[in-house]
């Protein structure tokens, strides 16, 4: 009877396995989710940064720029659809923080935005790209995916330096739609990765 038993009870290894299969699991089905968000949010980064660009290079005007606010009018809607197709993700700690860190840009993003409209002028573009990248590459780092932090990197310090290389202007608006690009090109990788 207690060799029955012994039989029966997992081994704090066995424990342990199952639990890191578990995670790693977890961790698989946040990435093909988080990978359809980067393919969206790149998505609309390029139409809308290509429409701003020109509408701006054909009136001449920076006032097309009030534009960037339609993105997450349909950005937010969007993402709804996509999480009510995706109800067996998992929500966790990991989860929440993803969620967390991409509304902290957000709202940078809008509350920057709208100084620099209407109260001080600076260099909007700089600012806003390496956010971008700053979230992209914490994200990276919490999911424990290389292509996501890599791509953070690239497009927070690569934007930057051309955000300051680049003449103030229309062309500046280029530089989001290269961050869409790789924004796309990030949620590619990692679906490649965990088909």
């Amino acid at each position: 009877m207690e060799n029955i038993e012994q039989k029966n009870e997992m081994t704090a290894q066995q424990s342990l396995n199952i639990i890191s299969e578990m995670i790693n699991e977890s961790r698989r089905t946040i990435l093909q989710s988080s990978a359809k968000h980067f393919m969206l949010w790149g998505s609309l980064l390029i139409v809308v940064s290509l429409v701003i660009y020109w509408l701006w290079q054909y009136s001449g005007s920076p006032v097309w720029n009030v534009v960037w606010f339609v993105m997450p009018a349909l950005g937010f809607p969007m993402v709804r659809i996509l999480e009510r197709k995706e109800s067996d993700i998992p929500q966790s700690k990991i989860n929440m923080n993803i969620g967390l860190i991409w509304l902290t840009y957000c709202i940078f993003a809008v509350c920057i935005s709208v100084i620099a409209m209407l109260w001080i002028s600076m260099n909007i573009t700089l600012i806003l790209v390496v956010l971008v990248g700053f979230a992209e590459a914490i994200s990276g780092f919490l999911l424990k995916n290389w292509a996501i932090t890599i791509s953070g990197f690239i497009i927070g310090i690569g934007g930057a330096v051309m955000a300051s290389l680049l003449a103030a202007g229309a062309e500046q608006l280029l530089i989001f739609t290269v961050c869409g690009i790789m924004l796309v090109i990030t949620g590619l990788i990692i679906k490649s990765q965990y088909k």
